[in-house]
């Protein structure tokens, strides 16, 4: 298989593509904006893992890089079995202290080209047929399917934070859009998968060492590697969406209801810990 990786050449796409050559023995297209770093994991991944790997730079919020992308695909003849759509952006600021440019960039990567990504390989996958061979194969002892993708959501989609306010708007589209497309591509034996995290135990946020410790020991934060390891397990099985962590989980519906006065008193005590 065949597993294309956005965002790969750091973060959690560095780690969904090391278990997927590490632990599935997938060949990788990874695809990043750091070019040098990008060739350089290739290259390890290749070296330590005896998988094929295909590094290409781009830059996913330009408004035509899914089309680009897909087109270069094609004529390179690469099929895609797998699609992580991982590259994102994150920056915590009041929004009319945020450029437009960068506003526009947020959501165009987490956006327009999840959509359109997702359009473009989805409908690739769908028409593909799968040999005898692969179609007794079995992965997390569940048939193979067609093709497999994973958007990567946020448990901020439920939350209407300041600071956030693009962040988390951007990923409540990937929520919904990605469970109604499975709704549509599982009769077509195609499973799309999104997972909504908490924090994730990464730079990302900004959070100071003392409150990314205390919150991977709450559980309300995931290290990187234990989040990709559950992701590509609820791949494989076709999970429709999934929020790790039981306080995550059960908090969630909460998060709708939090009240004004808890909201201006979190983003006052948030932005003292953001770069």
């Amino acid at each position: 298989m065949l597993a294309l990786v956005t965002g790969a050449s750091s973060g959690i796409g560095l780690r969904y593509a090391t278990q997927l050559a590490r632990d599935y023995h997938c060949d990788l297209l990874l695809v990043s904006n750091q070019q040098k770093e990008l060739e350089q994991v290739a290259q390890d991944l290749a070296s330590q893992y005896g998988v094929k790997t295909i590094a290409h730079y781009a830059d996913l919020s330009l408004t035509d890089a899914a089309e680009n992308l897909h087109d270069w695909c094609k004529t390179n003849g690469y099929v895609v079995d797998v699609l992580i759509n991982n590259a994102g952006v994150f920056f915590f600021n009041p929004y009319c202290e945020t450029s437009v440019k960068r506003i526009e960039l947020m959501l165009q990567l987490h956006v327009m080209t999840v959509a359109k990504l997702t359009r473009l390989f989805a409908e690739d996958m769908c028409q593909r047929e799968l040999t005898e061979e692969e179609a007794k194969q079995r992965i997390c002892g569940h048939k193979r399917m067609r093709g497999y993708i994973l958007n990567m959501s946020s448990m901020s989609a439920w939350m209407a934070m300041p600071g956030i306010q693009t962040y988390n708007a951007s990923k409540a589209f990937i929520y919904n859009f990605s469970k109604s497309i499975w709704y549509e591509l599982r009769p077509k034996n195609v499973g799309v998968t999104v997972m909504a995290p908490g924090a994730v135990d990464t730079e990302l946020f900004g959070l100071a060492p003392n409150l990314r410790k205390l919150a991977v020991n709450l559980t309300v934060a995931i290290p990187p590697e234990k989040l990709v390891q559950r992701a590509l397990k609820k791949m494989f099985r076709n999970k429709k969406a999934d929020t790790p962590g039981f306080i995550n989980w059960l908090s969630t519906p909460l998060l709708v209801h939090t009240p004004d006065w808890l909201l201006f008193f979190a983003q006052k005590k948030l932005a003292k810990f953001m770069h």
